[in-house]
This record gives structure tokens, sequence and C-alpha cells, in this order.
């Protein structure tokens, strides 16, 4: 290779991935131009173009991550005709295809969206599509010529006026994904506020949601709207606010600076001297200021693009190509805010020959220039020669490599010889890559860049960069380009560097300065010059001998001459040279894995500090390396050396003496203390590390100790805290902490570990993640994410840089786990195995990991499954050899079993509630319903219906309705919303009364929000009552509380009293309008709005005009329902005519005041009483209005019984306890005194003596037995969900008391409740009171699974195969108690908001029906509502580190209530969690996991949903983290196999000695920690064959630190102790043996370190508590056994003098002295040679040796006083004059 002249590397021929991809299959449309065919463009760019905002946590490349192919490859965008290809290499990562042809795509970033966005330009619209597809659609009222990518979002320029689209429609935005908008969206554009936008030339949008705004340009002062269409922009920057542009009137070009501001406010300048500016509707103004216009050429150039200068002054290059030369704009910075430049101004201009010229990143790959690369420029002259040019530096010549060989890339010979191909051209840019364009028009893709084998070359190089003068960096890059001396990066590095060593003392005359605008630059500029010295060298001159460039060199602005021989430039140089490298050496230091470069680096620093007489460099590398040649080439001492800054020292003074310390300034790089260093910003961070450590002050981002540090967000109170949110702001993780020297890593571990335990709550989650909390860290991401996912995958991908390994986490394997036993023991479920194999019976899905974790070991799951299940047949029992008689009776049991069957929907709604997402691209599933019977004792053949007994279809419908209700409230609310397409997807052909149950839950779910009234008109035009009913019920929950006039007008066209008398009349079935009058108030919830509250008053005592007029009463229901939602707990204080409202309600009930006497409307009681109590109950529900409640009277007279049926006596007795919420207590003596005082004397003394008075025992009975349900049904409510102890066992009492009455089960009762009731009462009576109590228990423990509730349940239900009493409502009540108890599958509960309340007082309304068609009293599809006040407060601890669910015990801490004091609740996950308004704190205990506390804001609000971003709870998941050294509570129930105890087992094993119980060190850990690491240090160096080596010591060390690090969860602490082990022990061997094999002393420098770390925490310097976090005592007897080594060699003492006398004078092969005095001065701290000379000086010892060492001592701060009364006797000892002379 010749001088200055480098080879390409040719990459392969380029050919767009496009063209290849879209060859085959690419077919022009008709209506395209025919000269258009085939036409296609592309551009390729780097990946960092659409990264996403911040993604990348390190602003320097100090931290690298992983790569991939990609974030390597280069990317490429292809146009041809409407599609548009994204690909990445030879993969295509999208293709989009557009309904027009594609003008113009570009990538921008806008407002608030942290993701790139692709904007495609067509003719007549603008299409933005997201990374992941998602596309926002503009349409373009005016013609666009061009899009543009800038800071804040797309600039847009407009065509001339002339140029309009055919589409001539106002410009508005229609999101194409329907599901990002809600139905009430409104464009913000639908009115025009002005004309700005249609007269100005250049847009800019910013969101894809808002209008293109208008701009502005400045002009003298003022602000006018951008209207020159003639200025065409050429160049725009997505970072820098600047773009060029050419004016096609004028013929100049100019740059303009793209400027922000309010236009509101004044600080914004010149806004306020506009008045239009001021009118405008937008929050920002964007305005145009041109900073620089030249007449350059009568064309616009033909590329623009932004470089950097030499010096590093950011230009703007034109490619004029009718001139054929590239000029160059410099920008100075005049402001910056943050790390962005906001103000520039132009300087000077140059230019070059050029006939092609582009950017790339070469010279400085890790320089960054306003938040840019180091652009250099790759030119083509017009001679076909390809320059590399920095600045207008040419720096060498590329050209082909010699021998290339091109397969099948040209026409001609397959090999082509090197001289026979031209260079026609380059382009394609990205970073060190181009396409070079060759003869014959073949591209051939090369890479500029050299290899990058060296990434100490790399350092050294950007040390240069950023720490010495731009003159003599620029000296030095052009040296190093024009090198030839060596194939190797390094060797030509350090033979520069040794060449200008060698020079020093002939150079430059002068001091160099900054490059300027002289007339000496403009004078060798011009042509004259360049024609005069046509063989010289000049700046941004192309020539023809390029290797003459390294001859000449630029600096000043002058030529160096022969004559030149003033040394002070290179002396300069050097010094500079020296300080930046010495910087690097320091932070290199650092790194435990760069110890070959140190190696490298030193000799170079060695003979630089050598060549510049600095004695103390030389001194100080001896020390760090002993095997340097100690020679120093010069023959000159400088009379005051200067004492080189060491980071260790620093450090180590640091923590003994604070960052504030006089004496350490000097040891702290000047590199170090400025910002923006990317090459030494580890050094930077460990000095902002410590400083903060020991209590240095942040002032915006500098230290008080002098550097600067970026501090993350977050709360801190301690300074290891602030140290942690230090660490996370600097992107330090983990795995940059195991490259540190231990001793190093020791402060910052001990940071960590202390913020370990209690972390505040507001920190990021890399912030988790350093101090080993990833539970919290994935709490945090969670509770972000769900506020914007892409900012999740931001947080995500900083923790993983956080995470310090990526190791394959596997769980904790044990033999007896959960699942296990879960599989093993399926076998033994009766008919469990048949129902999952053979039948889908929507239950399916409902046992998982989190289910089985909950209930353990039992069955109960799998039971109620079982017990739920009606898709297959069930059992019927007969005998072998049936008779006739026997046939009726399977009938008539089978018709039993019917009856159950059809009410198993209500059961497994709730019990399945929840649980399931589906698929949008799959039909909902819904089992069937199966009727039919089998016999087991004839192989389970199959009996059905007799038709001549009974037919199935007196079943009816409803049953198949809950069947599909059942089916869609499997199916999770809040998933996103619905897609109206699955709704209309899963719509059958015919009317379907499945279906119409499905519409009922979807509603419940408030899916239904996604269907339009035209959808539901399409359902009510079907004319189908059970579709009718579901669309009503479902539309109006979904909008529940809304008041959507749509809707309403909807409901009320199926309530024909309210239609106008022209309208015509309907004929409506009954039960459509109660489902219309209820659905009205689920609409009105809570509104109290007059209007309906009227209509619905009166329609609670209108008669009916539907089809049967038996259904009235259900009717009157469903209206006081609706009344009672619409004024929902609103009292007397809704406004309106609220007192004449309530005195109607009690005129329905029929309760009469003293002084006010009924009128003489006839009202029918028994149908308006009920509703009428249910409407009271509601409005004045929880109010405690005690004159409304007293009003409700029960009956307290014999007649006051006769008068009123018993029933209504239970509804009044619920209503007064909703009226009275405070009132209801948990216990009998509450219950018993709901009871009048008429009832409970007459039920105590019930006997026939009292009956034969004539007084009524039945009515007796009768008001005792409805009293005590409702009574209980209130209890129900009050502590719905609640699990309470007190109310549970009350129910359960009562319910066991009915049972016994009903049929004794159990011969003895301990209650003292009345007997004898099944003498005054019927069995029905009984029957009913008793299952509304269960169903009242099960609300209580709703979601409990409560094993003795369910043996309840289950034994209920059992009696109906054979007991004539238990009918269809029974069986429904017993089956919805059922699925309450495991509502959600134990995942969902109740609440006790008012609208829960209100929605489980209708569900459990104490009128069960008769039979499956039964609607008369209440509508059935009410009772599905108890699903709105369902609520999934389920919680489940997950281990982060397996991913499996655990145990783990929670602490709840409750509010004080009126009836409670503030109360700690005590669970073990999974469990459910009290209510929003009444928790205060849930903390996890225990002594295996991590503390983790969420502290909560009780108040009175749902409980958070799924997806919901300020969920605490994660959807229901609470990641924990298990503590080294204890197993799960799965595997370990009773804490015995804990890490201790198994510790303590092995110990007695081997005092014992019996082998066979001692336990290996490697499966004691594999128990308690999973990381592979650990794992494998065990089996290694722990195994007891060690004890066969040598060194058996070695296996017992490593043991008893492997079980220290896991047994206190510091497990990274097990590298510190083995590097300081190892490396002090071979130091200690070697020593005694006399074979010294280290190189360095550096490992001494990081004990030092460890030392002044447990100094300072015993001096109480790091403020912490708590013991250091590693063992004093081994670092005591490290510092023990050096200086015992140190001291008790003789050899040390002779070296010693030697040194004192005459410095360094070993040889290169003597190296075992040499290692043991640099061992001996560094660990004393023996100050450089000069230092001690002076000293020595200064105390004279040999007058005073007894006070010479504390002089010393005070001098010397940091010396040991050993190593001074060493010295002292060495000084002592000598000859005086031959010390004097020395010194």
């Amino acid at each position: 290779m010749s001088s200055s002249v480098r080879e390409l590397s040719v990459l392969g021929e380029f050919k767009p991935h496009g063209l290849v991809v879209e060859a085959p299959e690419w077919k022009p449309e008709l209506e395209e131009d025919p000269e258009t065919e085939g036409t296609f463009n592309y551009y390729l760019f780097d990946p960092d173009v659409i990264a996403e905002r911040n993604a990348h946590p390190f602003g320097n490349d100090d931290f690298p991550t992983s790569s991939s192919v990609f974030n390597q490859s280069d990317h490429e965008i292809f146009i041809r005709g409407n599609s548009v290809v994204w690909s990445v290499g030879s993969r295509i990562e999208k293709r989009y295809t557009s309904p027009s042809s594609v003008v113009m795509a570009c990538w921008c970033r806008m407002d608030s969206i942290p993701d790139a966005l692709l904007c495609v330009l067509q003719i007549d619209n603008l299409s933005i599509y997201t990374s992941t597809g998602e596309l926002s659609y503009i349409p373009l009222s005016y013609a666009v010529r061009s899009i543009w990518s800038v800071p804040h979002g797309l600039l847009i320029q407009k065509e001339s006026v002339g140029g309009l689209p055919s589409n001539q429609k106002l410009s508005f935005l229609k999101k194409e994904l329907s599901d990002q908008i809600s139905p009430d969206f409104h464009s913000p554009f639908d009115q025009i506020t002005g004309d700005a936008t249609l007269t100005s030339s250049h847009l800019i949008l910013k969101h894809p949601f808002q209008e293109p705004q208008s701009t502005y340009v400045e002009e003298r002062g003022k602000l006018t709207i951008m209207k020159d269409f003639d200025e065409r922009i050429l160049w725009t920057s997505d970072i820098i606010p600047l773009f060029s542009s050419y004016n096609e009137g004028n013929m100049k070009h100019s740059i303009w600076l793209l400027e922000v501001g309010n236009p509101g406010s004044e600080t914004v300048a010149f806004s306020h001297t506009v008045e239009e500016v001021l009118d405008t509707p937008y929050s920002q103004l964007f305005s145009f200021r041109r900073i620089w216009q030249g007449t350059c050429s009568h064309c616009a150039a033909k590329k623009v693009f932004w470089a950097t200068d030499i010096d590093g002054v950011p230009i703007i290059c034109f490619l004029l190509q009718e001139q054929k030369m590239l000029l160059a704009v410099r920008l100075l910075i005049d402001e910056m805010m943050g790390d962005f430049p906001v103000e520039f101004r132009p300087h000077t201009s140059w230019t070059i020959h050029a006939i092609a010229a582009v950017p790339v990143v070469v010279s400085r790959s890790r320089v960054q220039i306003c938040q840019l690369p180091h652009y250099d420029i790759i030119v083509l002259t017009s001679d076909n020669k390809l320059l590399l040019y920095s600045g207008k530096q040419c720096l060498c010549r590329y050209v082909f490599p010699v021998g290339l060989e091109l397969h099948k890339s040209l026409p001609s010979q397959s090999n082509v010889i090197t001289k026979d191909l031209k260079i026609m051209g380059v382009a394609d840019p990205v970073r060190c890559r181009v396409n070079v364009i060759i003869n014959g028009g073949q591209m051939l893709r090369c890479s500029l860049s050299r290899s990058s084998s060296s990434s100490l070359v790399d350092d050294c190089i950007t040390a240069l960069a950023e720490g010495v003068h731009s003159s003599f960096y620029n000296h030095f890059i052009v040296s190093l380009w024009t090198a030839r001396d060596s194939d190797s990066e390094w060797e030509s590095l350090k033979n520069v560097l040794m060449r200008i060593c060698e020079k020093h003392g002939s150079s430059f005359p002068d001091v160099p300065r900054e490059i300027g605008d002289t007339s000496w630059d403009f004078l060798i500029s011009s042509t004259f010059h360049k024609n005069y010295h046509q063989l010289s060298s000049f700046i941004g001159v192309p020539y023809s001998p390029i290797h003459n460039v390294g001859v000449s060199v630029y600096s000043a602005g002058r030529t160096r001459t022969d004559g030149d021989h003033d040394s002070s430039f290179y002396m300069q140089f050097l010094v500079e040279v020296l300080d930046s490298l010495h910087t690097l050496y320091e932070c290199l230091k650092l790194d435990n894995l760069r110890k070959q470069d140190l190696i490298l680096l030193v000799e170079i620093l060695h003979n630089i500090a050598g060549s510049l007489c600095e004695t103390s460099y030389v001194d100080y590398y001896v020390r760090d390396f002993p095997f340097i040649t100690p020679e120093i080439v010069a023959t000159t001492f400088s009379s005051s050396p200067r004492n080189p800054p060491s980071l260790f020292r620093w450090l180590e003074m640091c923590l003994l003496y604070g960052f504030t310390s006089f004496e350490q300034r000097s040891d702290l790089p000047l590199m170090v203390c400025k910002d923006k260093r990317s090459v030494i910003s580890l050094g930077r961070k460990i000095v902002a590390f410590f400083s903060i450590l020991v209590g240095a002050k942040c002032n915006e981002k500098k230290l008080s100790s002098g550097v600067y540090c970026d501090i993350a967000p977050g709360t801190a109170s301690t300074p290891e805290e602030l140290t942690v949110l230090a660490m996370v702001g600097e992107c330090f993780g983990l795995m940059n902490m195991d490259l540190l020297p231990a001793g190093v890593s020791l402060p910052l571990r001990h940071a960590l570990d202390k913020c370990r335990e209690s972390p505040p709550t507001d920190w990021p989650a890399a912030a988790y993640v350093l101090v080993g909390r990833e539970d919290l860290a994935m709490g945090c991401l969670h509770f972000s994410g769900n506020c914007n996912e892409l900012k999740s995958q931001t947080c995500s991908n900083q923790t993983s840089v956080c995470t310090p390994y990526t190791l394959p986490l596997r769980p904790v394997v044990v033999p007896s786990s959960v699942s296990d036993l879960m599989q093993s023991d399926s076998s033994n479920i009766e008919e469990v195995g048949s129902v999952e194999d053979s039948f889908e019976d929507g239950m399916e899905h409902i046992v998982n990991s989190s289910t089985k974790l909950r209930y353990g070991r039992d069955l109960r799951l799998y039971e109620v499954r079982r017990l739920m299940c009606s898709a297959r047949a069930v059992a019927i029992q007969t005998p072998a050899n049936p008779s006739a008689s026997d046939q009726e009776m399977q009938q008539h049991q089978l018709w039993n079993l019917a009856q159950r069957t059809s009410a198993l929907p209500f059961g497994r709604g709730a019990f399945t509630l929840a649980t399931t997402h589906t698929l949008l691209t799959e039909a909902l599933p819904v089992p069937q319903l199966v009727f039919s019977g089998r016999l087991p004792a004839h192989q389970n053949a199959t009996v059905n219906f007799d038709p001549n007994v009974r037919n199935i279809s007196e079943l009816g419908s409803w049953p198949e309705f809950h069947n599909g209700v059942a089916a869609g409230l499997r199916l999770a609310p809040f998933q996103g919303k619905m897609s109206r397409t699955w709704i209309q997807y899963n719509k059958p052909e015919e009317p379907s009364v499945i279906h119409a149950g499905v519409l009922l839950a979807l509603g419940l779910h408030g899916h239904l929000r996604v269907l339009t009234i035209s959808d539901v008109y399409r359902y009510l035009s079907l004319e189908h009552d059970h579709t009718t009913v579901g669309i009503l019920l479902g539309m109006a929950a979904s909008h529940r509380g809304s008041m959507h006039p749509g809707i309403s007008k909807m409901l009320y066209l199926h309530i024909p009293s309210r239609h106008p008398s022209s309208f015509p009349e309907l004929e409506l079935p009954t039960i459509l309008q109660s489902a219309a009058l209820l659905a009205v108030g689920l609409l009105y919830e809570g509104s109290a709005h007059p209007l309906n509250m009227k209509i619905l008053l009166g329609e609670i005592g209108r008669r009916s005009g539907g089809d049967n007029v038996l259904e009235r009463e259900g009717y009157s229901v469903a209206a006081g329902s609706a009344l009672g939602l619409v004024a929902l707990g609103r009292g007397k204080d809704a406004p309106g005519f609220m007192e004449s409202v309530v005195d109607r309600l009690f005129q329905y009930i029929g309760c009469r005041r003293d002084d006010n006497v009924v009128d003489g409307s006839q009202i029918n009681f028994d149908v308006t009483s009920p509703g009428a109590t249910i409407a009271l109950a509601l409005i004045f529900l929880k109010t405690e209005c005690e004159t409304t409640a007293m009003r409700l009277s029960i009956p307290v007279t014999h007649f006051d019984l006769q008068y009123v049926r018993p029933d209504f006596v239970m509804l009044r007795v619920m209503a007064h306890s909703s009226i009275m919420w405070n009132s209801i207590q948990p216990s009998v003596d509450w219950v018993e005194s709901q009871v009048p005082e008429i009832v409970k004397v007459g039920m105590t003394n019930l006997s026939d003596e009292i009956t034969e008075r004539g007084y009524d025992g039945e009515a007796l009975a009768q008001a005792y037995v409805n009293v005590i349900s409702g009574a209980c049904i209130s209890l129900g409510l009050k502590f719905a969900g609640s699990r309470n102890g007190d109310a549970q066992e009350l129910l359960y009492g009562y319910a066991v008391y009915f049972l016994n009455e009903i049929k004794p089960i159990s011969g003895k009762m301990v209650n003292s409740f009345p007997k004898g009731l099944s003498e005054f009462l019927s069995r029905g009576t009984l029957e009913n009171c008793l299952h509304l109590i269960v169903l009242s228990l099960s609300v209580v423990m709703a979601g409990s699974g409560h094993l003795q509730t369910l043996k309840l349940l289950r034994f209920l239900r059992s009696r109906g195969s054979a007991d004539n009493h238990i009918n269809y409502g029974f069986q429904m009540a017993v089956s919805l108690s059922i699925g309450f108890l495991f509502l959600g599958g134990g995942m969902q509960t109740f609440c006790t908001s008012n609208s829960a309340i209100a929605a489980l007082l209708i569900s459990m309304y104490p009128r069960l029906p008769s039979g499956p068609n039964d609607n008369r009293c209440h509508l059935q599809a009410f009772r599905h509502l108890y699903a709105i006040a369902a609520e999934s407060r389920w919680v489940q601890t997950v281990d982060v580190d397996t991913g499996l669910p655990v145990y783990a015990p929670l602490e709840m801490t409750v509010v004080e209530t009126q009836n409670f004091a503030e109360t700690c609740l005590y669970e073990v996950t999974p469990c459910l969690l009290p209510e929003r308004s009444l928790l205060k704190r849930v903390r996890v205990c225990g002594p295996r996991y991590w503390p983790q506390v969420i502290h909560l804001h009780p108040e009175d609000k749902p409980w958070w949903r799924p997806g919901e971003g300020n969920n605490p709870f994660n959807g229901g998941v609470l990641y924990i983290k298990r503590k080294v050294g204890v197993c799960s509570y799965v595997d370990d129930p009773s804490g015995c196999q804990s890490l201790l105890s198994r510790a303590v087992h092995k110990g007695l094993a081997v005092r014992d000695g019996d082998k066979s119980s001692e336990v290996k060190v490697d499966q004691l850990v594999s128990t308690f920690s999973a990381d592979p690491s650990l794992i494998a240090f065990a089996q290694l160096c722990c195994n007891s064959s060690w004890n066969a080596r040598s060194n058996a010591d070695f296996a017992e060390f490593c043991s008893q630190v492997l079980l220290e690090c896991v047994s206190k969860d510091r497990a990274a602490l097990l590298q510190v102790y083995l590097s300081f082990y190892i490396n002090i022990g071979s130091m200690w061997e070697q020593a005694k043996s006399g074979h010294l094999h280290f190189q360095d002393s550096i490992f001494l420098s990081s004990l030092k370190i460890a030392i002044a770390y447990n100094e300072a925490i015993i001096q109480g310097r790091l403020t912490s508590p708590l013991a250091p976090i590693m063992q004093p005592t081994f670092i005591d007897s490290l510092r023990w056994r050096v200086e015992e080594m140190l001291n008790s060699s003789d050899e040390i003492r002779v070296d010693l003098g030697a040194y004192l006398q005459s410095g360094w004078r070993h040889k290169r092969g003597d190296k075992s002295s040499a290692i043991l005095l640099a061992w001996y001065l560094k660990w004393f701290g023996v100050p450089s040679l000069h230092e001690v000379k002076s000293a020595l000086v200064k105390v004279n010892p040999k007058v005073n040796t007894s006070s010479a060492v504390p002089l010393l001592s005070m001098i010397s701060l940091g010396t040991h006083v050993g190593a001074l009364y060493r010295i002292v006797d060495a000084a002592a000892t000598s000859d005086g004059e031959k010390m004097a002379g020395l010194v």
C-alpha cells in the first residue's frame, strides 16, 4: 500500500432489495403512464433513524449492548408504484400498499409519539404508518411538492396555487383503526379558524391527529406568513432545527433556522409584533429565520448535507454540480438548550473541487457534534479519484483492492483487474458504508472504515480528539492517516507518537492558534497559489501526488517550512497528549478486561513522559508496571515535575477524608471534570458516584466535587439512594459493576445493598433492578406500561441493560409440586376426566396454575366444575331390571334433573365470570344444554324424555338464553374495545336465544359500546323477544349512567304507555316492557332525572297492557327498580319533587300515616308494594334517613300480621336495613332486633294453647321466618364480598337452623331459635327462606371458595333428585350460590358501592321462579345483573426470578370505619383484597421474601380495571423476590429446609462422620438459587475432590465464602472475595518462593480502597447504621498479610535505599526486585522520588532523626509511618553531600 492510499472494503454488489422483492410480482397499474413503467426510487438510512427515543440508555459506547442484524444492517425504503417496502438487509420488515401512486416517503418523529412514523405522500393524501402498521389517513386539499422530517414533526412544502389536485375537500383526519377513537370523537378541524393554512407555502404537522399548521418567516423583526412557493427545500434534519432551500426566483441558496415559540408569550421573539399570530388557535408557533444566503449557482445544489470541519465546527455542504465544487458553510453555535443547539450563526465558507460527495463517519466514529456523529466527507474529483476529507483537510485516497473479483457482477469478465475499474460516483451513505458507482453503472457496496480490531486505538484517538487542542489534533490525525509504517493499527499510532517525540525540539515557531478567517487563509486558498504550488499540499485542494499530504501539515492557518526549528509546538503538543492519554490510562485501570491495553498504553506514556522530562510520571508508570525499563531518554530533568493524577488515590482519599480534601485535588484529571467526554466517562462516573456517596451535593448536573453527573428522577433521602439514582442516570449497570476492580466496586455495592431492603416507591425500574429488586421493577414497568405501551418498551430496554447477565433462570424443580400433585391426583377425580376429555363444558379453562396454587391439594374446583356441568347426560339411578313403574320413575327423575340442568347456567356464568379472553378471529363457543340422562347400571345407556309423559319444549327457551349469558360472561371485560366486527361475526343468520343471552353478557361487560344505533336497529327489526331483551338491557348496561339520548329513545319505544296518542298501537310482550323499564334505570343511574322519575313512578301503579296480566307484578318491580336506580342513594337531596315521590311510593306500599288517608283511587297493593319497596330501598340506600325508615313499618299487631303479606314483610325489612345501613351488625342480637315484639313473644310461646285463643300461629311463623330472611339478605348485602367471619357464622347458623326445621339432620342443636316451625309453615316457605339465606351466605363469601359453605350447597343440590319440594327456583338459588362462592373461579368478588348493592338487590330479589318460564314476579334476565357488582380484587404473587406463582403472606391494613377500628388483616396469596374504599396499605411480609409495601389512598371508587394506568396491582399480579437461602412455601411449608438449617445439618454430619447424610454444596446452592454461575462455581470450586489437590484450603474457602454470600443474598460479592483471596495469596506465595510473575501492582490499589471503605464504615463517613457488606476481619487479614510480607523482606530495604539515592535503575530482566519495590512504594503510599527528596531537605533528618518522622508524616499525607522510618533511616545513613546533590 502506497503512502496516503487506502483500500476500500468491498462488501459486494449492491442492488435495492425492494427491486429483488418486487420484480417477480410487480405489475404497473393500467392508468399509469407507460413511460414510468419500471421506475422506482429508494434510499438507505441508519437504524438510529427509527430507534425509539431514549431507547438506547447510554450516551456513549462505554457499555455497548448486544447487537443484532436489525441494528447493524442498512435499512432501505423502496418505492415503486403504489407500494412501499421497508427492508433490513435481505429481510423484509414491512410492506405498505397505498390506493394511489406514492410520490415520496420519509421517516419522522412527532410530539408524544416515541416511535418513528413513516410518512407516505401520495397525489391527494398523506398516509402515516407506525412501525406496527397502524395507519392515519390525511386527505389533502392542496398539492404537496415534498415532505421533510424536522425535529418538531413533518415539514410539508406545497406546490404553487395553480397545481391543485382533484380532491378539493378540507383536510381532516380519519383514524383507520376504529378502536383508537371513541365514537363521539369530533375532529378538531370541523371548524376553520382562518385561511393561514391555505395561503402558507410551508406547513408543519405536529401530530397525526392535528391539522397542519402554517409557518411564519421573520423579516426585519416581524413575522409574516410564509408564502414563498419558490423556496424549494433541499435538506432538513430531524435532530437539528436547520434546513436549506433554493429560491427558484432569485437563484439563491439559503440556510434557515426553525424556531418554536408560544404565540401568547412575550418571551417569543417578535411574536408580539404580528396581530394575526396572536390569533392563532395553536399552542405553538413555527417560524423560519434565514441565517445565511448565497448566490452560488444558477441551479439548485445537487446534494446538501451536514458534515463536520476538522476542528469540530458544524458545516453544511452544497454540492454544486455546474461548478464541480463543494461549498461548505461553517456554523458556530451560539446557544444550547441542554444537549441540543438552538442558535446558530454562519462563520466562514470554503470550497473544494468535487463532482460527487457524501457524508460518512470514518475518522472519529465515537465523537458527536450536536447529537450527531462527526461526519467526514468522501469526495469524487473530476479525475475520478476518491478522497476522504475531514473538513477541508484531505486525509487519504481510496482505491479498490488489487485483484478485486466480481463474479457475475459485470457483463464482461468474471475477474476484473482493479485498474480497469473507474469510479463514476458515490451515493447512499450510511455511517462508514457507501455505494461506489463504477463504469458500466454497477454499484458496489463498500466500507471506508479501517479494521476495528483495536479498541485501544479508538480510545486513544477519541481521547486526543476530546483532550488536545484542535490544531494539535489536526496535526495528529493527518499524520496518523498518512502513516504507512505497519499494518497494525496500534503500531501505526505508536510510531506516529514516537516520531513526534523524536521531533521534539524542532518544529513550529509560534504557539498554535485557531483556524481563522484571515487574509492569509484567503491567499493560500486562491487559484494563483494552487497553480504556483502544484506539488504542494494545501487544505481542501485536490492534488495529484496525494502522498505528499504527510509532508506538509496545516496548523494555525500557515504551512510549515524547513527553517522552523522552534520546539514549542511539539512540546505543548506532547504535554496535552500526555495529559489526555494519562486520563485514558487511569480510566482503563477501572476496567478489569483492559489489562492488556494498559500494558500497551503504559509504554507509550512512559516514553512521552521521558521525552518531556516528567520524572514523576515515569516513576508512577514504573510503580504500576515494574517491567518497564525506567531509563529516561532526556538528559535534563525538570526542576518542578508535575505529579500525575491518580484516580485510585483520589478514590481512597475520598473515602478517608471526603471529596473536599485539598491533597486529592491534583489526583483528579482535568478531563474527568469536563462534561461529555465519552472515552473517559467511566472514570467520571466512578468519581461522581464516590463523591455522592460521601456527601457531595448536586447543582443541576455538576457535583460539588467538580464533576458532572446525570441523576435519574426519584426520591433520595440518603447518599446511598442518591448514588443509586446517579448510577441509573449515568446508565451504569450491574455488568459494568462486575468489570470494576474489586475494591472500587465495594463501596458501590454497599450503596446498592443498603437500598435493597426498602427503596423509595417512585424510583424508575432500572433503579430497582440495580439494587436487586426485580419485583419492584416489574411492578414499575407494568404501572407505566399501562399508560403507554411504547414507553413500557423503552423502560424494558433500560432495565434489560441493568440486568447483570442474561441467564436462563429455571424454576426450582420439586418432586411434590402443586402441578405434579394435580396431575397425579386428577385420575382419582370421579367423572372429571371424562368431562375434560370428551365435552366442551365452558369451564375447561378454569383450572390453571393460580387456581391450583390457591386451592392446594383439595379438589373443590374440580368438584364445582362437575356440579356446574350441563353438557353431558346426568346419571339416573335405577335398578338393574327396571319394571314399568321404574320407567315412570325414570321419567319423573329425569324431569327433576332437567329442572336442575336448566338452572345450571346461572351458576356457571358466575363461576366463569371474566375468566378468559376471546380471539377476535374465532367464534364464541357455547356449551350445550343436555337434558337427557344415562343409566350407569346399563352401560350408560341414554334416556330421553318420553313425549307421551313429558316434552322437552315445556322447559321453554329461557334456559338457552341463560346458557348464552353464561358463555358471554366468560369474556373478561375491559380487554380493549371489542371489535364490532366480531360481534356481528357471531350473529347467527336466524334469531337465536343463545345469541340474545350473549348480547346481554357483552353489555354487562361494557362491550356493546362499539355497536352503532343502526346495528341495534337491525337486532330490533328481527322482532325476536329474547334478542330484544338482551339488546335493551345490554346497551343500557354498557352505557350505564350516560343518559345517551339515542338509546333512551330506543328504550321508550318499548314502553307503550309513553307513546304519543298519534303513535300506532303496538302489542309488546310484558317482558319487553319490563326489560325496557329497568334499562331506563340503568341508563339514567344516579342522575335523579326528574322526568324519568315521574314516568317510572307512574309505571309502578299502571295496569299492564301486555299479553300476560299475571306478569303485572314483575312489571311493577321493574319500574320500581328502575326508579330506585335513577335516584340511587340520593334520598331527599335529589332535586325536584322528591317529597311527593316518596309519598306516592308509600301509597303504593300501603303504609299509611295517621293524618293521611289513601285517596279513593284503587291501588292493588299486591302488585305495587314490591316495586315501591325496592324503589324506596334504593333511593334512600345508605342515607340513614330515620324518618323514611320508620314509615316502612313492620306489623306490630295481630291485625297487621293478617293485613300484610309475609313476603312483603321480608321486603320491608330489607328496605329498612338498606336505609339504616350503618346499623347492620353481624350478630344474632341485631337479627332478632328486627323481629317485632309481638312476633318474638308469640314464637317463644308457640303452642296449641295460644292458637286456641284465636291467634294465628301460621301468621306468627310466617312473619318470623320472613323477617329473619330479610335480615339475613340485608347482612349479605352489607358484607358482600367481605368474607366477614361473624357474618358467615351467623348466616350459616340460620341456614342450618332452617334446614333442620325442614328435615332434622343433626340430633343436637346448640342455638336457641324457635323449634317446630314445620308444624305451622309449609315446606315451600321454609325452603324459600333457606335458599335465600344460603344465597346471602354465598354473597358474603363470594370468591372465597369456602369449604364449609360448599359442603352445605352440595348437600342442598343433592336433595333435588328425589325430593318433589325442590323446584326450579330453588335449583337456581343453589346454582347461583355455588357460582357466587367461586365467583370468577375464585378471582372475583362483590363490592358494596351503591351501584353494586342495587345490582345485587335486583339479582337476589326474594321471589324465586317456579319454573324455567316463570317471569311473573321478576324477569329472569335481571338475575344476571350481579356482574355489575363484581370486581376483580384478586391478587397473586409471582416469583420474579422463576415466573411461577407462589405463596406469600400479605398484611392488609384496612382504614377505620364506623364499626371497626383500623385493622390489619393477614392473608396468604393468592387471595382477594378488601375494597378500594377500605384498603390503606398492602405489605408483603414474612422472612422468605423481600418486603414490599404498596401505599394506597382509600377512596370510594370502583376497583382498578385491568389495563387501567394507575393500577398498583398490575391486573392482579404482584411480583415478589425470594431471598436467597430459603425455599418457597410450596417447597418448604414448615421452613425446615432453609440454608441455615441445611448448613447446620451438614456440619453435624461431618462432625459425626456420617458421610451418607452429608449434603453437597452444589446441591445445597441449587436448592436456593437458580443462578447457573453459582451452581457451576459450587460444582467446580467447592467439590470435595479439591482435598486431593495441593491446596485443599482453597475448596474450604470457596465453600465458606459461597455460603456466606448466598445466605446473606449477596452473590455478587463472591467475585470480590475471590479476587482478593487469589491475588494476595498468589502474591504471598510468589514472594516466598522468589519467583514473581506479576506484571503490575494495580491490585494493591484496589485493596487499599477496600480498606478505606472499611475504615469509612467504622468512622461513620458512610451514613449507614448497618455493618459493612464484606467481613471486616477478612479485609484486616489481607492487610496484615501484605504488610507482614513487605516489612519482612530484607531485599526491599536495600532496594529502597538505592531507589532514594538514584531512582529506578533496574534492568528489564530484573523483575523480582523491581516488583517487590513497586509493591512497597504503592502499598505504603510513598510519594514520588522528587517529593521525597524535597521533603527530606525540609526536615533534614541528619540533624534531628527523632522529629523527622512526624514532620514527614505532616508533609506526606497518606504515607505509612513504617515507610517514613525507613526513608529517614536511609537518608540518615547515606552521605549528606551525596543526598544534597541528589536533591
